[in-house]
């Protein structure tokens, strides 16, 4: 009988050191699916951030937000992803002529990685794209005439 009651507290004793966390911490998944970056641009002609970092091979979830006043025909905001090396002025200037296809110069889409559409006041457009595995500089711009021009650009810098 006396062996049974020094058994009971070392059962306990077992039975707590069991329940205890003794083993490593689990590594916790990285969230799957894309990254989000989210821009926005108001009546200053400008883009809240001007560089994003990016892994090669990345998905970007990139959203704009058009926090602006003025109607889209006079301060619309869109998100031009170029080409890495592509001029973002050049591009710019030839969009000015691009009323019809939403300033996105035809002669120039091979430039465009990823883009999206022109946005008046409180609305918000997205893309999702896979970030180019070739590491370097990519340009983004607001192809809204002289918005470019004015500051609002960006790079996604990719390494």
């Amino acid at each position: 009988m006396h062996s049974k009651l020094l058994s009971l507290p070392l059962f306990v004793v077992l039975l707590l050191a069991g329940c205890s966390k003794s083993e490593p911490d689990a590594v916790v998944a990285a969230p799957s699916g894309p990254r989000t970056i989210a821009l926005t641009a108001g009546d200053n002609m400008r883009y809240n951030i001007t560089q994003i970092e990016a892994a090669p091979g990345e998905v970007l979830h990139v959203t704009l937000t058009d926090t602006g006043t003025l109607p889209k025909e006079a301060m619309g905001h869109d998100w031009t992803l170029l080409q890495a090396g592509s001029d973002a002025e050049a591009y710019s200037r030839a969009a000015v002529t691009a009323k019809d296809t939403n300033y996105q110069p035809p002669a120039l889409a091979y430039e465009v990685l990823a883009s999206i559409a022109l946005l008046g006041p409180g609305q918000t457009g997205e893309v999702t794209f896979t970030v180019p595995a070739k590491p370097g500089d990519y340009p983004f711009l607001c192809s809204f005439p002289a918005h470019c021009q004015s500051g609002m650009k960006g790079v996604l810098v990719v390494k």
